[in-house]
């Protein structure tokens, strides 16, 4: 199924004209794969319709309460679960070379400066120049010359440039976001590699400015559940992130369907054992959200009957693939199996032994049962994910076939 653009900006301007309702939310019957097709692209126009979702801002509170009227909508009763955030409000996030401003966005683990920023030379990262200029993976913050910049200690700020998949500013997500770390860094559009590497060559000053105000904030996971016919068995919990950079449409918006269908076909059906679901935000933030909610249930992670992780990039269209990350090859193969029911490949599988990327991670280093789907995407963390282009409402509706299989065997007994 493929929606031209005009359908796609017919759905985001009715989406955005309309209150949140249960009665347009989710259809309320067709469980094929046009319908929830059809579905996932109305339900992620409306998401990406809302704004950039960083954690604890307006729009993420807006999107919580609108993804709290779909699980109602989807017939379970939702949860809204605060926890409280420092949040951190760009103020004056520029580079000042040669009379021109570059526009940035600092990393928010990192240090920032006061309103009159930091002056001095520019200089490659293994110089000692007290502006360093790197270049950095999306995601690799913490890694390779960016990482080793940040640790050095030889320079007052450094300037990354953001190398993702699509030219553009694509930030890196706080990993240390509680406990931050090195200079001030400001990121910045890899269209300016360029410019900035001949600055560097002719050793020019630059003034960098990463200034931003700290709000008490709180933000919220979306919670839910089927509750099992047998409370002394452990729960399954669904999981997937709600927060990001931009519009996040093909990042998020494919977990966040295949979240929603799960509970649309199992709700109904009597099981054993219950189904806990949580939407989390403060995915950029170190995961402050799953953190949040796994500290709010003690002991849940190893309990549990295990976890499925939605992740990333579920459903997209602009260069997919997937990779599979598993605690254990029995619950691998199941999920393995289920996908091809479906008519999906694993492309890619991480080794048991390696920490998952995403919120898999806390439930792996709690030593839970978990398996966890990523997708790959070409508008990973891009300003650009946003549009009919970006999603794949078909394959979005396969990986939802292959989850709901997967939990309802699991959950069965």
């Amino acid at each position: 199924m493929t929606l031209t653009r005009r359908e796609w900006f017919a759905l985001s301007l009715a989406s955005a004209a309309a209150p949140f309702t249960a009665a347009r939310a989710v259809d309320a019957h067709g469980s094929g794969p046009e319908q929830i097709a059809r579905r996932a692209a109305r339900l992620i126009a409306e998401f990406e319709s809302q704004g950039y979702h960083r954690t604890a801002t307006a729009v993420d509170w807006a999107s919580g309460d609108w993804l709290a009227s779909q699980v109602a909508a989807a017939g379970l009763t939702p949860m809204k679960e605060r926890f409280p955030v420092d949040r951190v409000d760009p103020v004056t996030c520029v580079l000042v070379v040669d009379g021109r401003r570059i526009a940035g966005l600092p990393l928010y683990d990192g240090a920032f400066t006061g309103p009159d920023g930091i002056g001095g030379r520019l200089g490659t990262a293994d110089s000692g120049a007290d502006i360093a200029v790197t270049a950095t993976a999306t995601n690799a913050a913490g890694a390779g010359p960016l990482g080793q910049a940040r640790r050095s200690g030889r320079h007052k700020a450094i300037v990354a440039l953001t190398n993702g998949r699509q030219p553009g500013l694509c930030p890196s997500n706080a990993d240390e976001f509680l406990a931050p770390f090195g200079p001030p860094v400001l990121q910045v559009d890899s269209a300016e590699e360029g410019w900035l590497g001949d600055a560097v060559a002719r050793g020019v000053s630059a003034r960098l400015i990463a200034q931003v105000a700290r709000t008490p904030a709180s933000a919220m996971n979306v919670v839910a559940e089927i509750r099992g016919t047998n409370p002394a068995l452990p729960p399954f919990v669904v999981m997937t992130p709600r927060s990001g950079w931009y519009g996040c449409a093909s990042e998020r918006g494919g977990g966040l369907v295949v979240w929603l269908e799960i509970m649309r076909a199992l709700r109904a059906t009597a099981r054993p054992r219950s189904v806990l679901f949580v939407a989390s935000s403060g995915h950029e933030l170190g995961h402050l959200g799953i953190d949040a909610f796994i500290t709010m249930r003690p002991g849940i992670v190893p309990r549990a009957a295990g976890w499925l992780h939605l992740g990333a990039n579920i459903g997209a269209a602009v260069d997919p693939g997937n990779t599979l990350q598993a605690s254990h090859d029995e619950i691998d193969a199941a999920l393995t199996r289920e996908m091809a029911a479906a008519g999906l490949t694993v492309n890619r599988r991480n080794p048991r032994d390696r920490v998952p990327n995403g919120e898999a991670e806390a439930v792996h280093r709690g030593g839970g049962r978990y398996a966890s789907i990523i997708g790959g995407n070409a508008l990973f963390h891009n300003l650009s994910d946003r549009g009919p282009h970006a999603i794949d409402p078909l394959a979005i509706a396969r990986f939802a076939r292959a989850c709901t299989a997967l939990v309802d065997r699991l959950t069965a007994a």
